[in-house]
């Protein structure tokens, strides 16, 4: 085998590793009532982590910036439970046969990463930035509030983002808007307003 033959087959290893994690991480959390937001893994050999940031499909934050359903979202022992079970199926499994990993699981944090069409339903309302992969109006990062995400398309209101860092101008006229589809977002997060 070749040098990039190889490095082939780890990647394709990993990858299938990766998605057999993100099998198990699905029916783990699915079973307990909370969602996986993310899996991913980092690092080589003995320093190999897996990371899996779960989250209450309900816990969206409301317009006073705490969880409507639970005020204090994914609990220490919600990660806990699903670290130990989770864990457990996972080297039962031999999801990882090529050695040891760290297994490391959290909530998204505030900055949570939105990635599905569920995400951006759940939490219009909130503030979020994004950079697309082509440009709309001759810009690629945006930051504002998310009024709606209809037919794969977000409408971010920029004005929402602009009134909080300076004052708009009476010239400027009314808050500006952007369209943006689904499919050109590269990277989007929630801002979180404290």
């Amino acid at each position: 085998m070749t040098g990039s033959a190889i490095r082939t087959q780890i990647a394709e290893n990993m990858a299938f590793d990766l998605e057999k994690a993100r099998q198990i991480a699905e029916r783990v959390a699915g079973s307990s009532g909370l969602e996986v937001v993310e899996v991913e893994v980092c690092g080589a050999g003995k320093h190999r982590m897996l990371r899996v940031f779960i989250d209450r499909p309900g816990a969206a934050p409301a317009a006073d910036h705490l969880y409507e359903d639970r005020p204090d979202g994914v609990t220490h022992e919600d990660c806990s439970k699903f670290s130990r079970e989770f864990g457990t199926i996972v080297d039962v499994e031999d999801a990882f046969p090529s050695g040891s990993y760290v297994l490391e699981v959290s909530s998204p944090g505030l900055d949570r990463k939105l990635t599905k069409a569920k995400d951006f339903e759940r939490f219009c309302g909130c503030r979020v930035k994004l950079t697309t992969r082509e440009p709309v109006n001759d810009n690629r990062h945006f930051e504002g509030k998310l009024e709606s995400f209809e037919n794969g398309k977000l409408l971010l209101d920029l004005g929402a983002a602009r009134k909080s860092k300076k004052k708009m101008s009476p010239k400027e006229g009314a808050a500006p808007k952007v369209e943006i589809e689904l499919g050109n977002v590269e990277k989007a997060n929630l801002v979180p307003e404290i």
